[in-house]
């Protein structure tokens, strides 16, 4: 059995789940830059967002397909600007 267990950890959330402020400025048809982490990127367009702007679905450029992304994720989204 372990030692170092730490009591309650399971109730607390892994990452933040309050989407940043540009996510609330996204809207469908939006043209985006997704950063998965570091140095990955990849551009898309906004296909739908929730209510909340906490989960936003993106159709991901070169084929690679819809894939929804939650504010809790670890990526950022950034609308790209004309």
């Amino acid at each position: 059995m372990a030692r170092n267990v730490k009591h309650g950890a399971v109730d607390l959330p892994l990452r933040r789940a309050t989407p940043a402020p540009h996510w609330k400025q996204l809207r469908q048809g939006d043209r985006v830059r997704v950063v998965l982490t570091p140095g990955f990127e990849t551009g898309g367009l906004v296909d739908a967002v929730t209510g909340d702007h906490a989960a936003v679905w993106v159709n991901l450029d070169g084929g690679r397909g819809r894939t929804l992304l939650h504010c809790s994720d670890g990526v950022e989204i950034f609308p790209e600007e004309d």
